[in-house]
């Protein structure tokens, strides 16, 4: 097409409703504080400090960093909405794509961004994004204004950035008063979960030590979600997926396994084992997303202890449909068969594992492990009988000659606790159309013989023969044969 002959018409967007739209795009407080944070880390900043100052509806959040900062006129272009191409060559580190981070997840939590920033041997600089001001005069259009107190916050640093929230309107309401302990202790509660989030987002690097976040004057120890302290854990092999994206899984132990109860419960997350069950999709060394299936399977508790690592370069984003907050990602439909492949694997040694609590089931030397109840499988239906030929059976059986009522008791007890019901449940999740229906291949006449006995019983009781039937109807199991309790005399 040949632009040069077109006509044309100026379609600027009006920027007190533009800006007002950056704010609904859909960041949590937990994603905008991890997308100021990729700045820092693109900006190769060896601490983060991060801060809230509870003052009410005033209240201020703070995210410094010892960077490598920015003069005056580099301020005004991070500033500016789409400061980047998203289609642009990056640097393999870049953990930016739209160049829209830092105003959408600052707008989506404040009213007011103010960003104040100096390199080695100059001056701090600053400027400001006001909503308010903007809605005034409906123009792209920064100020000149630094929030009282904060004049001297870089003092410290040879070089280095401060991004200061104020007016956090989406976190706490401006009208709240300082002296609200409620509202204090929500506020307090919303950014330890910031603070978990974190720890999982960045947990590569504050394991190689590459960045150190502090977090009101306290170290952030990271959260790695697939236990690499845990001696059980079964690592599969890593596999490649195209040229430039691998996949790894990690089948967690079961609680039985974990080497404490305290580990046990660290690894269970934010959110607990099957929320975090999926793929940990990750980019730069960044996790961009936690514990999702991406569309190939829905979560299950029999697979709630796997977790899959996807590494893929930042060159891919479009490819994987990346979005803004980089909180979803998309596997192209070329490697989602290979993805769904190896997930599948991955969840049928979980479920092994969730199964039988960890234990490992093998046959030792000369011996064979007796199973108290065996999977059957008949007409391509499955079900769960009780193995009579166990060692324990045997001997209830011969317990039963001389104490029957003890011998019943106990087998009931037996079976009452050993139940397979976790193995029913992953049968079921999998497969539920082939599971048998119960009773559908039982001997007519034991069902019969049964029933008959406890009519007969009944009317020695003095019951009638309807009141007897009537019984037998709100009985179970005999309650889905009343063909049968019609028959009787």
């Amino acid at each position: 097409m040949d632009f040069s002959v077109l006509g044309t018409a100026s379609a600027i967007p009006r920027a007190a409703a533009m800006i007002e739209t950056f704010r609904a795009i859909g960041y949590t407080l937990e994603t905008a504080v991890a997308d100021i944070v990729d700045n820092s880390i693109s900006a190769s900043a060896k601490n983060v400090w991060i801060n809230r100052i509870w003052k009410g509806g005033n209240s201020v959040i703070t995210i410094m960093d010892d960077g490598h900062g920015m003069t005056g006129d580099e301020i005004i272009q991070a500033m500016r909405p789409g400061a980047q191409n998203p289609l642009e060559k990056r640097a393999v580190t870049d953990l930016g794509r739209f160049g829209l981070g830092l105003k959408t997840a600052s707008f989506s939590q404040c009213r007011t961004l103010t960003v104040m920033s100096k390199i080695q041997g100059q001056s701090p600089e600053f400027w400001t994004w006001s909503l308010d001001h903007v809605a005034r005069s409906d123009r792209w259009e920064l100020i000149h204004w630094l929030p009282e107190g904060f004049e001297h916050e870089l003092d410290g640093l040879t070089s280095g950035t401060i991004v200061i929230w104020t007016d956090p309107d989406r976190i706490i309401p401006t009208t709240t008063k300082i002296e609200n302990e409620h509202a204090k202790r929500k506020f307090s509660e919303a950014f330890d979960r910031v603070k978990k989030h974190l720890s999982m987002t960045f947990h590569r690097f504050l394991e190689t030590k590459s960045i150190t976040i502090h977090w009101c004057g306290h170290e952030i120890a990271p959260w790695n979600p697939f236990c690499p302290k845990e001696s059980k854990v079964q690592i599969m092999p890593s596999e490649q997926i195209g040229e430039h994206v691998t996949v790894k899984g990690f089948i967690l132990p079961h609680k039985n396994n974990f080497s404490s109860e305290t580990a046990y419960k660290e690894a269970e997350g934010i959110f607990g084992f099957s929320a975090h069950q999926g793929f940990y999709v990750y980019r730069g060394n960044r996790l961009l997303l936690a514990g999702d299936w991406l569309g190939l399977f829905r979560k299950e508790e029999a697979y709630k202890l796997v977790r899959i690592q996807i590494n893929l370069p930042n060159s891919l984003d479009s490819d994987w449909q990346i979005d803004i907050r980089k909180a979803k990602a998309f596997p192209p439909v070329g490697c989602r068969q290979q993805l769904e492949s190896y997930a599948r694997l991955a969840c049928n040694k979980g479920s092994e594992v969730y199964r039988h609590r960890g234990r490992i089931l093998k046959q030792r030397a000369g011996q064979d492990f007796q199973s108290l109840w065996l999977e059957k499988k008949k007409d391509n239906k499955w079900s769960f009988i009780v193995n009579r030929e166990h060692t324990l059976i045997r001997n209830i059986r011969e317990l039963a000659k001389e104490n029957p009522d003890l011998a019943i008791d106990m087998l009931l007890k037996f079976v009452e606790e050993s139940i397979p019901a976790k193995t029913i449940y992953v049968r079921e999740a999998n497969d539920d159309d082939s599971q048998k229906q119960p009773y559908s291949d039982m001997d007519p006449k034991l069902l019969n013989t049964m029933i008959r006995r406890i009519h007969e019983e009944q009317l020695a009781q003095g019951l009638t023969l309807e009141q007897s039937k009537l019984a037998l109807k709100q009985m179970e199991p005999f309650n889905e044969y009343e063909d049968l309790i019609n028959e009787l005399q």
